[in-house]
């Protein structure tokens, strides 16, 4: 299968032996790490009131 670097936008092929796939290499999984860590992309959801969260701060997600 032939997909889309989602940074470059080159053509990688999705195997096993591309150890970076999605991406066509580290230096553009890294680039996309770094816009994940500095919220520049962000995953929209619903806002959370204080009072539904857990006292310890701690988010629990269902498997």
């Amino acid at each position: 299968m032939i997909v889309n670097c989602p940074t470059c936008k080159k053509q990688v092929e999705w195997i096993i032996e591309n150890s970076h796939r999605p991406f066509c290499c580290k230096r553009c999984q890294l680039i996309d790490l770094g816009e994940w860590a500095s919220e520049e992309k962000v995953i929209q959801g619903e806002s959370v009131s204080p009072e539904n969260m857990p006292a310890d701060k701690t988010i629990y997600f269902d498997s």
